[in-house]
């Protein structure tokens, strides 16, 4: 049986990789949460709604953005409907469907934690950075999603409806 095992360049940027990931994500869902009582998957569905025509989008097109099942989608607005900060409403053009809409409350809390949470990404990640390294991140991401994309069928940022600088 024939391993395909990495080299040493290609564990260290693997495993580096999955390690950025993890603590960055931890750290930033702990200042959301601390700072803002909002959840990452509150602020991303905030974020996504917030920038939708008329602050409304499809929960369809709401699911694709965000690369969620429906069943992971419906459980999330319906903890955010019960505390008040989107709504759902009959979708116009499809009956079947419904359109997650954003509320006062809802409007109040991203715009409140948007500045707080791009504070915070700038701080542990960003300025961290020079220009050349956001660069070459930057192309590395993208070479991977259109992979995804292209090879694997998966969502990628160039979406629309993805948030791209909240």
């Amino acid at each position: 049986m024939e391993h395909n095992w990495l080299d040493e360049r290609e564990s260290r940027a693997w495993r580096g990789f999955h390690h950025l990931r993890a603590a960055l994500t931890a750290r930033l869902a702990r200042q959301l949460n601390q700072e803002c009582g909002l959840t990452e998957a509150d602020y991303a569905v905030l974020v996504n709604v917030s920038e939708a025509p008329g602050q409304r989008i499809r929960s369809r097109d709401l699911c694709r953005a965000l690369d969620w099942e429906r069943s992971r989608l419906s459980h999330q607005i319906a903890r955010m409907q019960a505390r008040g900060t989107v709504e759902r409403a009959p979708c116009p053009d499809d009956a079947r469907g419904f359109d997650v809409v954003l509320t006062a409350a809802g409007a109040a809390a991203i715009t409140a934690a948007a500045p707080i949470h791009l504070a915070a990404v700038r701080h542990c990640f960003v300025d961290l950075l020079t220009p050349e390294q956001l660069d070459v991140l930057g192309d590395i991401a993208d070479v991977v999603t259109q992979h995804l994309a292209a090879e694997h069928g998966e969502a990628t940022s160039d979406d629309d409806t993805c948030p791209t600088n909240r």
